[in-house]
């Protein structure tokens, strides 16, 4: 099964509820409570993460060595930002009741000019220290690491090449900021993170993430003034109104890096990663749809003898198979895509299965006829919006909820799931049907206030990326783990002569073995 987001698990322990009388907020709580040795977030402008990662500086630094302390480094864009930093540090300090200094102004020669930084040491023996910007600040240094607004750095990639290094010896990197352009490395670090081709956990933080968990109650709070949904609408409409441009706006507010709109995967990329594979599509007609169960239910079995049976047959009975489903009833299409997970972990659609206007108890028989066939079947994920739930809930009942995952189909999902679809394409892990449908459906995905989806509302020729989404979801579906356990029968032989080695036997495997079957 896939994992929560340490994030999520939070969430999905404490809540996102406002608490007036908690320090911090539900998502800075979040930030610090995931012990990540690299996290990334980005954020709205002004939401106070920077401030929450500061009380985790102070509790790093305040500890001794034996419960973890270390010193921590920040390192912002500028003079203000660490001086407020620090600043903030020495309140949590004196919030936490920890034994600390004042604050301290250091020299540090630098290779083009003396550096004022700042400190403040704690009766642990740490410190915590603000540098600049200049990677070689980090020479010879042993601590955590925070790069506040990392897409403003000019040398952000070796500031951080500096800042990894330290982490051989088990320090912790924080990269903090707004976006800054989609070309911008902090764009391409979480975009390779979502991807699964590095390990950070990824926060994001938009106005409105923050102010469903009090950001504008707090501020109301602090100010003495009276909270209503009204005051905070009209707060937050006037910041968007406010910024130059609408994609300045998305930018500093949304998580959205300007010039990150418009087509998510291109066209050469796609149709390299074609293969010949056939789709075969059933529509069913006004005729077909008011006969008498019993009779369609043969002439879909007729149906799937004809066109699936021989397909099946075709696949490698030791090879692992998963599958996605993304479901319609009328209008879009319902499309089956089986997906194959070859023995170098390649993965590729033998097939594609179309419905359009098809009942609900038919699409379900067409569905189980694949599922029962699927040699070594791992899992599936079914979409499981609207009317989908049904089939996606029966799919559960018959192959186990711990192999079926019925998928909720959000903007969260597509943000951690087409990512790592379209690394697949890009690192040629994932072969698709070569088909000018499929071409399409794949085509419209778009950027939608940055994160990777198909828009509302049909794309092309009466479809809605239906194929694109269940081959995503058979990709999603196909990286779950899995246990499936076989049974085995113990052994025959003399009960005189092999008494022994038989209970050996029942003894290691309890008469089951674990393993794929």
């Amino acid at each position: 099964m896939p994992l929560m987001s340490k994030q999520d698990a939070f969430y999905a322990k404490h809540g996102k509820e406002y608490d007036a009388d908690s320090v911090l907020l539900s998502y800075q709580k979040a930030w610090i409570a995931d012990d990540s040795p690299l996290k990334i977030a980005e954020k709205s402008r002004r939401t106070g993460l920077t401030w929450a990662e500061a009380a985790d500086a102070v509790l790093s630094a305040s500890a001794e060595k034996t419960a973890g302390g270390t010193d921590h480094f920040y390192v912002g864009s500028g003079k203000d930002m660490a001086i407020e930093f620090i600043q903030a540090c020495a309140m949590w300090a004196k919030h936490f009741n920890k034994a600390a200094g004042e604050i301290e102004e250091e020299i540090l020669e630098d290779e083009d000019k003396d550096i004022l930084t700042f400190n403040i040491r704690f009766a642990s023996g740490y410190k915590i220290q603000a540098l600049s910007s200049n990677p070689s600040n980090m020479r010879g240094r042993q601590g955590n690491v925070t790069i506040d607004e990392s897409a403003f750095h000019d040398r952000l990639a070796e500031v951080l090449k500096a800042a990894l290094a330290l982490t051989m010896w088990g320090a912790k990197v924080r990269l903090i900021s707004t976006h800054n352009g989609v070309d911008n490395l902090f764009n391409e670090i979480i975009q390779d993170s979502r991807a699964g081709k590095k390990r950070y956990s990824v926060h994001r933080l938009t106005i409105d993430d923050a102010c469903e968990q009090g950001l504008y109650k707090r501020i109301c709070q602090i100010r003495g003034l009276e909270w209503s949904q009204t005051a905070e609408d009209e707060w937050k409409a006037n910041l968007i109104k406010d910024t130059a441009t609408q994609e300045d706006a998305m930018e500093e507010y949304y998580c959205v890096p300007k010039q990150g709109g418009g087509v998510y995967l291109n066209r050469a990329l796609l149709e390299a990663r074609m293969v010949d594979a056939p789709i075969f599509r059933f529509e069913g007609t006004a005729e077909f749809n008011s006969w008498p169960e019993h009779l369609r239910e043969a002439e879909i079995t007729d149906w799937c003898e004809k066109h699936l049976r021989p397909e099946l047959a075709k696949l490698d009975a030791k090879t692992l198979h998963a599958f996605g489903e993304d479901f319609a009833r009328s209008g879009d299409m319902t499309v089956i895509a089986p997906m194959l997970i070859n023995q170098q972990l390649k993965r590729s659609i033998p097939f594609l299965v179309e419905l359009k206007n098809v009942p609900f108890r038919n699409q379900e028989q067409i569905l189980f006829y694949i599922g029962d066939r699927l040699p070594r079947m791992t899992g599936g994920a079914l979409d499981a919006r609207g009317n989908g739930q049904y089939l996606a809930e029966q799919a559960k009942y018959k192959y186990g909820s711990g192999r079926i995952q019925e998928v909720m189909l959000s903007e969260k999902w597509y943000l951690e799931n087409m990512p790592k679809m379209k690394a697949a394409l890009e690192d040629d892990t994932l072969n698709i049907p070569r088909d000018a449908d499929v071409l399409n459906d794949f085509r419209a995905i778009q950027m939608v206030r940055g994160i990777p989806r198909i828009p509302e509302g049909q794309t092309s020729a009466g479809r809605h990326g239906d194929s694109a989404i269940a081959i995503c979801l058979a990709y999603f579906a196909s990286q779950m783990e899995v246990q499936v356990y076989g049974y085995h029968s113990v052994p025959k032989g003399n009960i005189g002569q092999d008494h022994d080695r038989i209970n050996r036997s029942i003894r290691t495997t309890a008469g089951f073995s674990r393993g794929m079957m």
